[in-house]
């Protein structure tokens, strides 16, 4: 999964060299071997992954709600976040929507990354989980 990869390691990058690299190792694997692969570094080092992107945030010029936004949360960690991206983001997470309604596409895919994230590793708020 690119895209999704490229989001995790700039996040994880930004914690220990540990929980980045099992995050990308995990990425690529299968999802039934991508748990034990995430599963050691997770338990070592849970990533808190609101202090990092609230410190990104706090840095950034413009104000980016990346809470609530797909967009800003990929502007913040510095990716391309046009539309065309995030379709391509959409189709690598297995979207079955319509991705020409932007406005369900960008709320499923804040959610599904965030779990994403969730589940390789990072310790994410669980409001932004439900």
């Amino acid at each position: 999964m690119g895209l999704l990869n490229n989001l995790m390691s700039k996040i994880f990058g930004h914690s220990t060299p540990a929980v980045a690299t099992a995050a990308s190792a995990s990425g690529a694997a299968p999802a039934a071997a991508a748990a034990p692969a995430a599963a050691p570094a997770a338990a070592a080092a849970p990533v808190d992954v609101a202090a990092i992107l609230d410190g990104m945030a706090a840095k950034n010029p413009e104000k980016l709600d990346w809470k609530k936004s797909i967009v800003d949360l990929m502007k913040l960690v510095g990716m391309d976040s046009s539309l065309g991206a995030r379709k391509q983001l959409a189709t690598e997470l297995h979207y079955s929507g319509d991705q020409n309604d932007s406005a369900s596409m960008n709320i499923w895919l804040h959610k599904e990354v965030l779990k994403k994230i969730s589940e390789n590793g990072g310790k994410v708020p669980a409001e932004l989980l439900s």
